[in-house]
């Protein structure tokens, strides 16, 4: 159902016929990296970011999986199978994911809990969900072309991001706030990478969190945003002590929130 592919790192070739794996060899105890793509994406789009995780030292596995052709419960069930595939022996688990990605781990860790899991960094993640999606997810085109799990990831408190717990692992969260689509940001309120709203990408429970010009289809191909990415898996947070970031984010979110709820005190 999934499949993965990185070069001289790691190779699941065919989830359908039986996992075949092929690593190059790594001491006991490294930590496998497994990277996921977001929405109408593939493995290609992470396979720079990956390879510069690979050179770090990690075991990485870039994955491949059906965004638009699957369910959320269909689209963790299948996370679940690669890692069965791949990781049976890592003793601890990093992800780094792309938008959608992002999501799919926590429904993995709700569903699957799972003590291996350590470090994950989401790139501009919808974790509170998207108004576009409340704004486009149930025209014919959006349903036709983006299939059954994108309709789920609006801002509704019973969209697929918005029913999982809060996460129990360290989260770094970049976010992406320099959109390339007016469009996009003139219907999503607030700071946005054109597809989601920076306080969307905001949880509680995150352990770090930074803004990168960067936009939401480009984000993962930042030599900025890969720095990030490895200081986080090393450290637990981005650069220096990440509690002050996360606190002016949360206020500012909590603010916003205030502000658009006529009813709040």
């Amino acid at each position: 159902m999934l499949s993965a592919c990185l070069p001289a790192v790691a190779v699941i070739t065919s989830l359908a016929a039986g996992p075949v794996t092929a690593a190059l060899p790594s001491s006991p105890g490294t930590p496998h990296v497994v990277v996921l793509h977001g929405l109408a994406r593939t493995d290609r789009s992470m396979e720079p970011l990956a390879e510069r995780i690979a050179s770090a030292g990690y075991r990485v596995f870039n994955v491949n999986y059906p965004s638009r052709d699957l369910t959320p419960d269909e689209l963790v069930s299948a996370l679940h199978e690669v890692l069965q595939a791949c990781c049976v022996e890592a003793s601890r688990i990093h992800f780094v994911t792309h938008s959608l990605g992002g999501i799919l781990v926590r429904g993995y860790a709700a569903q699957h809990p799972d003590p291996r899991v350590s470090r994950v960094v989401m790139l501009s993640p919808p974790n509170r969900g998207s108004e576009l999606v409340d704004r486009f997810g149930d025209s014919w085109l959006f349903r036709a072309v983006m299939g059954p799990t994108a309709r789920q990831l609006g801002t509704a408190g019973d969209s697929f991001p918005n029913r999982l717990p809060p996460p129990g692992f360290e989260l770094g969260v970049i976010a992406a706030t320099g959109s390339i689509n007016p469009v996009g940001s003139a219907l999503i309120p607030g700071e946005d990478d054109g597809i989601v709203a920076l306080c969307s990408m905001w949880i509680e429970g995150v352990t770090d969190m930074i803004t990168v010009a960067s936009s939401h289809a480009l984000v993962m191909r930042s030599p900025e945003v890969a720095d990030l990415v490895l200081g986080f898996l090393a450290n637990g947070f981005f650069g220096d002590e990440p509690a002050d970031r996360v606190d002016a984010v949360a206020a500012a979110c909590a603010a916003s929130e205030d502000h658009q709820d006529p009813a709040t005190p």
